[in-house]
């Protein structure tokens, strides 16, 4: 278990003083994946080097497994970190060695042997996917493949944490996805629990169980990924959940646009579904009870969690006034998110 109480971590210079992190607080269980999100500058990845003692909090601790990381110094403080695995957006590979010697590399620091090392290092090699680019060079390398060599080579020492700063931001969408999998394996396979540092919503409705997000040091919303998705509290992560939809709530705005231009009345209604909602004819029953509503259907779309899903349903209601009144009771009544967009 990782336990960050009262940590906050202060530069001090000679004309000014940046308060990086700020009174954060937070527990991080065994064997979960969890997210910690913020803009540039939000003090996350100083959090996270505080996590494996390359930074010290100016106050509070972070103890892991029982350990106050700030108290440990020289063979301790290695032997700690030793327990960790870091990958980050830039890889950090060596461009002299294949990848089986990067992934050895660890290895020969702690002493293996060159048998039991290689050995080892192909194991890993395959848990990434590589089979057959043993001999290859970084260079020889697509992005994400690179970064599939940096987890197996985070993953060398057997570590119980594995801390991903950014590990993604540099990859198109479809590799980011690729590693987001591997990742999921990782945690499910071996029990790794994993702490993931990023600016993309994406990544943390993809993998992780809880999320925190920051803000100019501090942590000003935490829990559940999937509560935080489906009501976010603060004005900050509801902008970084309606960046995630932005591509999408673009072209529903064209549409939406389009068919006011031909059908000017009604109005136009977001639904959100939670969970088993979204498995549930709820549309349908609404449209029995209230037969004189019409519908047209702009857009939809599904997102996945790890607690469950969570989809969203973009509608033209058209009729007498009172009976949209009655079906979009229906629907609150039902738990089913409505916010009219458009109407009269």
């Amino acid at each position: 278990m990782i336990e960050i109480k009262d940590v906050s971590r202060v530069y001090r210079g000679k004309k000014k003083t940046i308060t990086a992190v700020k009174d954060v607080n937070l527990t991080i269980n065994d064997g979960e994946i969890y997210g910690i999100v913020g803009y540039s500058g939000a003090g996350k990845s100083t959090l996270v080097r505080m996590l494996n003692g390359l930074e010290t909090p100016t106050s509070g601790t972070v103890t892991i497994n029982d350990t106050v990381m700030s108290d440990l110094k020289g063979k301790p403080l290695r032997e700690a970190r030793q327990k960790m695995g870091m990958i980050f957006q830039y890889f950090n590979l060596l461009w002299s060695r294949t990848v089986l010697e990067n992934v050895t590399f660890p290895l020969e620091l702690i002493g293996m042997s060159k048998v039991d090392r290689e050995a080892k290092a192909k194991k890993l090699i395959d848990t990434v996917g590589l089979q057959g680019r043993e001999n290859a060079y970084p260079s020889e390398l697509s992005g994400g493949q690179q970064q599939r060599v940096a987890i197996a080579r985070a993953l060398a020492n057997d570590p119980q944490i594995l801390l991903s700063d950014e590990a993604t931001s540099g990859l198109d969408p479809k590799t980011t996805d690729e590693v987001l999998d591997l990742l999921l394996k990782i945690n499910r396979e071996l029990k790794i629990t994993i702490v993931v540092i990023t600016h993309e919503m994406h990544v943390i409705r993809k993998i992780c169980d809880r999320m925190a997000v920051m803000d100019e040091g501090a942590v000003v919303e935490e829990g559940n990924v999937f509560d935080i998705f489906r009501n976010p509290k603060m004005e900050i992560t509801r902008q970084f959940v309606s960046e995630e939809e932005t591509p999408q709530l673009n072209d529903t705005t064209v549409v939406i646009n389009e068919l006011l231009a031909q059908v000017p009345t009604g109005k136009i209604v977001k639904l959100t579904f939670h969970g088993d909602q979204a498995k549930l004819p709820i549309i349908s029953e609404m449209l029995r009870q209230f037969p004189n509503v019409d519908l047209n259907i702009v857009d939809g779309s599904i997102h996945q969690t790890q607690e469950g899903s969570i989809g969203t349903l973009y509608l033209q209601l058209l009729g007498d006034d009172v009976e949209i009144a009655g079906a979009t009771d229906y629907l609150h009544k039902m738990r089913v998110g409505t916010e009219v967009i458009r109407g009269e």
